[in-house]
């Protein structure tokens, strides 16, 4: 009898398999079975967490509700409207850090952002993404580190396993699939050395955030 597209039941038990037909064993299918319970669970966390981000214009009190959820948020630093995520405890952002609205910071690797870090609006951030080379098209993640004093301009994409270095500029658009060296601008697809800041001693705040954003 078909119980489902995965569970079969025969007359000589309870015959399991997965996504791609493989037959799991009853350990292996309890395994997926919690997964995909704490799965919908850190779904139903994310689309609370996600009303709060896109309808609440009150930076202090969505900084307090991002904070419960495993976000590490430095002092002084701020979270506009808009911003989502994946997974929020892989999200550490330091001090005096501004995260512009519409923001999307995946989580499911640890993403590292420092301090006095300057990120534009609707830039994507991911540390997630498919081996498109194996047989099963699964999921391979590498944390991405933003390092003091970087800005990141509208719209940007940075992906998996990248480092942005001290000072660093991401131009709007730009779509930064490597390492940025230090104070050096990046722009275009992909991403490439187009100069360098010309300024290196940087002391700078960024300083407090709009009210009702």
């Amino acid at each position: 009898m078909l119980y489902s597209d995965n569970i079969k039941i025969t007359n000589k038990g309870i015959s399991i398999t997965d996504k791609n037909g493989k037959q799991l064993t009853a350990k292996d299918a309890m395994r997926k079975a919690l997964n995909r319970g704490y799965n919908w669970w850190l779904d139903f966390e994310l689309f609370l967490i996600h009303l709060i981000s896109l309808h609440l214009p009150f930076h202090s009190v969505r900084k307090f509700v991002f904070t419960l959820a495993g976000i590490k948020i430095g002092e002084g630093s701020v979270i506009h409207m808009g911003c989502k995520f994946f997974n929020p405890k892989g999200v550490s952002i330091g001090k005096d850090t501004m995260i512009g609205n519409n923001t999307f910071l995946d989580g499911r690797s640890q993403i590292f952002i420092g301090d006095h870090v300057d990120i534009a609006s609707e830039v994507l951030i991911y540390n997630s993404e498919h081996d498109i080379n194996s047989d099963d098209f699964h999921a391979i993640q590498e944390p991405v580190n933003i390092d003091d004093y970087v800005f990141v301009g509208p719209r940007a994409i940075i992906l998996p396993g990248v480092q942005v270095e001290k000072g660093a500029i991401i131009a709007a658009g730009a779509v930064v699939i490597k390492k940025v060296e230090k104070y050096s601008i990046v722009a275009g697809v992909p991403a490439k050395v187009i100069g360098q800041r010309k300024v290196t001693d940087l002391n700078y705040k960024l300083g407090r955030a709009r009210l009702f954003q």
